[in-house]
């Protein structure tokens, strides 16, 4: 069993919220990074939870993007806000999600969620481009429970 705190070393963990820093930077799209433990319920929606309890239901544009992880469940789920989710292509987070898991079944983690962040930045800023005015609306550490 992985503790959540021995996933990324702080150094990574640096590292990820750098790209998320980098990924946001020319869009007005939130991406945010959940790990947990382990959730008795449907992954799927045990996400929806943690996107709810972390605000991202409520930016403006509804372009909020949640990358979550149940490490000792080896699941992880890439959820989009309904203003992404409208625009990307119906395949863009199954393909997101495989580039990343290449990466975990090395327990590469911290280049699966960088390669994630960055993918689902690169999207936000076709799609929501930064704009004058536009504020970063949430947090971008790493949120665990």
């Amino acid at each position: 069993m992985t503790e959540v705190s021995d996933l990324l070393s702080p150094d990574d963990e640096l590292e990820v919220i750098e790209a998320i820093r980098l990924a946001e930077r020319e869009t007005s799209g939130e991406i945010r990074v959940h790990i947990e433990k382990h959730t008795n319920a449907d992954h799927y929606k045990r996400a929806s939870e943690v996107f709810h309890e972390l605000g991202m239901d409520n930016t403006e544009l509804k372009n909020g993007v949640l990358i979550y992880l149940a490490i000792d469940d080896r699941h992880f789920v890439i959820l989009g806000d309904k203003g992404i989710d409208a625009v990307v292509e119906n395949d863009f987070w199954d393909c997101t999600k495989d580039v990343m898991q290449n990466h975990f079944k090395n327990r590469d983690f911290k280049t699966g969620l960088i390669e994630g962040i960055t993918r689902a930045g690169e999207r936000l800023r076709q799609f929501f481009p930064w704009q004058e005015g536009d504020t970063d609306e949430l947090s971008n550490e790493i949120s665990r429970s």
